[in-house]
């Protein structure tokens, strides 16, 4: 789960890392008061959406009066920002975070994410910071420090130094520099944090360090251990079919192909696009059902799949280990008899109980076409798919 830069700023600043004074607004006359609030003669307005590069896209506006920040704030409110990470759908705007501006003498890059090989959280780090972290590593690789936390122990002081030292900060600012580090990485640890990112940190001309933006992700299931985080959440900023599918317990990424995907099991899903991609097809969505593939469950990835208007073809394959064929089959039955399924409908079957419910589709009456294996199940979905799209009709395959 991501949140806003307000959101991980508020965050980390209960952790002792410092950040520049801000407000939240939520109309251009709100942003202006805050900062007659904040004082000063210069803000910065920034548009709060769960994407990187905002300011290559004019997501955020140095401003130097209240009729700049009106201003900045009518052309950000309400409207999409496109930036390399929204894609061209982009991301709506609807609140706005205005910050005082800061005299900056040198900005660093920082960042903390789970290292999947070591099993250990890593520490990113490079003097080039303001930069995305994939181009500082093409342009200046030599510049990146990376450092490995032992879980046992935790990040210790002189690991905080040595890092400090590599980013070439001065002997006064080093402290500052430790107590930062520490603060992020007690922020991702406590509260099982997936990433930390302050990009850019900065050292100010009056020699402090500040967190000038900050990002955070959380692993979705330890959010039941912190309800605090849970309600942070923005779904205006989420896919609605992602939000949906989350929402019913279900794992679903949204793609842009036209044949959805209903599969039990990450792997066989993944396995299933790639099939669908070597048939010719495109796959609409990654979709896992997960090992209880009650009836009901199937008719709510039925309802989801299908609640997208790009889809116009489903694939549905099941290897039954933990579940079982006529579980899956009675739910599929259900889904077509009580979802509108105006598509043709590709069955695979295979494991536990396959030959009951392979009996379940035949005697059902439904137009469901039924396939042995999952090629020929890829293979009758995009076929069944480009037929139709010949008639001009349109078309879904299960």
């Amino acid at each position: 789960m991501d949140i806003h830069e307000y959101q991980a700023k508020e965050i980390l600043a209960k952790f002792g890392v410092e950040t520049p004074p801000g407000a939240l607004a939520y109309s251009p006359e709100q942003a202006a008061y805050r900062a007659r609030e904040l004082g000063g003669e210069l803000w910065v307005v920034k548009a709060q959406v769960h994407a990187g590069g905002r300011g290559k896209a004019g997501g955020v506006t140095l401003c130097r009066s209240d009729h700049e920040i009106q201003d900045a704030c009518e052309g950000l409110f309400g409207k999409k920002l496109v930036t390399h990470q929204t894609g061209p759908a982009g991301k709506g705007i609807y609140r706005v975070y205005v910050e005082a501006a800061v005299p900056i003498a040198r900005e660093i890059y920082l960042g903390l994410v789970l290292d999947r090989s070591s099993q250990r959280v890593m520490i990113v780090a490079s003097s080039e910071g303001g930069m995305e972290i994939e181009d500082i590593s093409a342009q200046r690789p030599d510049s990146i420090v990376r450092s490995i936390v032992e879980p046992a122990v935790g990040l210790q002081d002189f690991q905080a130094r040595e890092i400090a030292f590599k980013l070439g900060l001065e002997p006064g600012l080093v402290q500052n520099m430790v107590r930062t580090l520490h603060g992020c990485y007690r922020a991702f640890t406590e509260l099982d944090a997936t990433m930390v990112e302050i990009n850019p940190l900065v050292v100010t001309r009056d020699n402090r360090v500040l967190a000038l933006d900050a990002k955070m992700t959380f692993d979705d299931n330890a959010l039941f251990r912190h309800p605090q985080v849970a309600e942070l959440r923005d779904k205006s900023q989420e896919d609605p079919r992602e939000s949906r599918a989350a929402d019913r317990g279900l794992s679903y990424v949204g793609l842009d192909g036209n044949i959805g995907c209903i599969v039990n099991g990450a792997g066989l899903a993944m396995a299933t696009m790639d099939t669908i991609k070597l048939a010719g097809g495109e796959p609409a969505n990654f979709l896992d059902i997960g090992g209880g593939a009650t009836p009901e469950r199937v008719a709510k990835a039925f309802r989801l799949v299908m609640s997208d208007d790009n889809v116009q073809a489903v694939l549905v394959n099941i290897f039954a280990g933990i579940n079982r064929c006529d579980w899956v089959a009675e739910g599929v039955v259900q889904a077509l008899r009580e979802v509108q399924v105006e598509v043709p409908v590709v069955v695979r079957l295979a494991g536990t109980n396959v030959e009951a419910g392979q009996k379940i589709l035949a005697k059902s009456g439904l137009p469901i076409i039924r396939a042995g294996t999952l090629m020929e199940a890829a293979e009758r979905a995009v076929g069944a798919w480009s037929s139709d799209l010949n008639q001009n009709t349109r078309v879904r395959a299960v």
